[in-house]
């Protein structure tokens, strides 16, 4: 290892399922990025073959490897296998480890097989607790007791969710931002011009970010008698179950679908207001990166992240029940009280410079000099 005036340089194992399309997917990506900055080695291993976002470091694509779409047990044993020699191999100072963790029984394999002997941090991603503690929460806290230490993305899921299971070392590490994502991205998309536009962008599973609530919501706020659209921006398995949905609705020829791209830069920066009606989240990105574009945000408040980067008529909006008038009452705000809009837009970008790449960089940063030297 070498020395800076960062601390130690550490050679370190990024694990996560892909690179590409999700929030924790994303927040891995740049975390490459941030550590690589500070002047750490970064290996990358990604489960599935699935690369949309830029990185750094070294990269083993597990998912290149499977062969059909039949993965038979001893194609996974072979993955593993691999896996387990490049742990070996390069002799890593920690894993962090980003996969959601949903079995225990596939857990209790990397414990005792795939990381044995390998210091980890294990990074918690979501609030709901089939995702993060597994379904035997009470063993499963046992393996995260011997990490280093468990990361959480926001205060919510450290206190409420993992200390309150009884994991004794954790902290919150947000995600970050990069601050020059969006520069010299003015320009409206060419098939918005002309467009004034509510967004919603991410993966389009109705379960989990349910659309189907927030085009009820659209639609009763009668924006779109104004020519106002609802434009939702992504990729997922709901995409076009909702098409057909919002077919139904009076509303449907203002509600726009448009594909998924890892550069919505112009798409967040011309939009009036950023919209998030999860079930549920971990620390959701799209709320930090819109704020960093000056778009400001109406958002449900659900159990883990909004309430932690929204301020109440501040930056946006957070909405305390899931109830259509009150989140179409809220969107309707936005757009007839300009005074709110404007105190809200003058303050987005500044509301989360807390969590830029160069602030959250020297988080991590810390947490390795603490926890390895």
């Amino acid at each position: 290892m070498t020395h800076s005036l960062r601390g130690k340089h550490f050679k370190i194992c990024l694990v996560t399922i892909s690179l590409a399309k999700g929030g924790a997917e994303r927040s891995c990506a740049m975390l490459s990025e941030m550590l690589t900055e500070q002047g750490h080695k970064v290996h990358i291993v990604v489960l599935n073959d699935e690369i949309d976002f830029n990185f750094s470091g070294e990269l083993l694509n597990l998912g290149a490897l499977k062969k059909n779409k039949k993965d038979w047990i001893w194609h996974r044993l072979i993955r593993f296998y691999k896996f387990r020699t490049h742990l070996k191999q390069n002799n890593f100072d920690v894993i962090i480890d980003h996969r959601p963790k949903n079995d225990y029984y596939k857990e209790l394999f990397y414990d005792r097989f795939i990381y044995k002997n390998c210091n980890r941090i294990y990074v918690t991603h979501t609030s709901l607790i089939k995702e993060n503690l597994t379904s035997k929460p009470e063993k499963f806290v046992q393996i995260l007791n011997r990490n280093r230490i468990n990361v959480t993305v926001s205060k919510y899921i450290q206190k409420e969710i993992l200390e309150h299971n009884g994991v004794k070392n954790c902290c919150t590490i947000y995600n970050a931002y990069n601050p020059d994502w969006g520069i010299n991205k003015n320009e409206k998309p060419p098939e918005l011009k002309g467009k004034h536009y509510i967004l919603n962008y991410g993966r389009i599973v109705d379960s989990i970010k349910d659309i189907t609530f927030l085009m009820q919501s659209f639609t009763a706020s009668n924006l779109w008698k104004q020519n106002i659209y609802l434009v939702i921006l992504g990729e997922g398995e709901d995409k076009e179950k909702l098409k057909k949905k919002a077919q139904s609705l009076p509303s449907s020829k203002q509600i726009l679908f448009l594909p998924f791209t890892n550069t919505p830069f112009s798409y967040i920066k011309n939009a009036k207001i950023t919209t998030l009606t999860s079930h549920y989240e971990g620390f959701p990105m799209v709320l930090v990166e819109s704020l960093s574009l000056g778009s400001p945000v109406v958002s449900l408040d659900i159990i883990s992240g909004p309430s932690e980067i929204i301020k109440h008529q501040k930056n946006g909006l957070l909405i305390t029940k899931r109830e259509v008038p009150l989140f179409s009452d809220a969107m309707k705000k936005m757009f007839d009280d300009e005074e709110l809009y404007q105190q809200c837009k003058e303050q987005a970008k500044k509301s989360v410079e807390k969590y830029s790449m160069q602030m959250i960089s020297k988080k991590w940063n810390q947490l390795l000099q603490d926890e390895l030297q």
